[in-house]
């Protein structure tokens, strides 16, 4: 027997590929779960399914042994069927909530689809792992293109942001009453005094805006309103 499997080492090399292609698009899009991430869940996925294929001797077939009296095991998939499993415990990871609103929902879906990828590159289903990377990353970044152009005046365009100033403590109103005015509401809206200093606070607040280009109209008026150290914007979106 060959210390080096050729055909185990091309799946592995594929579910790594295929994984990076998946991690790729999130990583480029700033998700908190990108390319090592992907690469990790679709290489995992692919060397425990092998190891269900033939780690095991339940696999073996048209031997006399009856291997499943003498293993106690019945099903060469029971250990990949564990990765549908497990693999929600690191996509709910990624899964955020915000007051009212949930964000990653997106990434936890990549991160599903790049088990399923690993999976189908350790049975040696190259075709069905070629061709669900390419589905996927084209329903990544093209149904963005669509929702974008084609549905303008959809919901999914509006872009959530999560603001933080640092003012002084008598401004925070005043931000507040100015966000209210742009927005028809802004959940978790905090204002905390600084420990360092008891006449700053920090002002905090989630809000969506129809686009990016409004966002920078909102940054400049922000730091016109307040004598502000510092303002950030974060966007949550998927």
């Amino acid at each position: 027997m060959d210390f080096i499997n050729t055909d185990f080492l091309i799946r592995l090399l594929l579910a790594l590929i295929f994984g990076f292609c998946l991690g790729l698009e999130r990583e480029l899009t700033n998700k908190y779960a990108g390319l090592r991430t992907h690469i990790l869940v679709c290489l995992g996925a692919c060397v425990f399914t092998m190891l269900s294929i033939y780690g095991f001797p339940t696999f073996a077939q048209g031997d006399n042994v009856n291997v499943e009296q003498a293993t106690g095991l019945r099903d060469t998939a029971r250990i990949a069927a564990q990765i549908v499993t497990g693999i929600g415990f690191i996509g709910a990871g990624t899964v955020l909530r915000n007051g009212p609103m949930v964000f990653g929902l997106t990434t936890a879906a990549t991160l599903w689809i790049a088990a399923s990828i690993g999976m189908a590159c350790g049975t040696g289903l190259y075709d069905i792992a070629f061709f669900s990377t390419l589905l996927s990353v084209a329903v990544l970044t093209l149904i963005r293109v669509f929702e974008r152009r084609i549905l303008p005046s959809s919901f999914k365009q509006t872009k959530r942001y999560k603001i933080s100033v640092y003012c002084n403590l008598n401004e925070d109103k005043v931000i507040y009453d100015y966000l209210i005015s742009i927005a028809d509401d802004v959940p978790a809206f905090t204002s905390k005094k600084l420990i360092e200093n008891r006449e700053r606070c920090k002002v905090s607040a989630t809000i969506e805006v129809p686009n990016k280009k409004v966002i920078d109209e909102i940054y400049y008026k922000l730091r016109e309103l307040a004598s502000s150290d510092s303002v950030s914007l974060q966007e949550l979106n998927d």
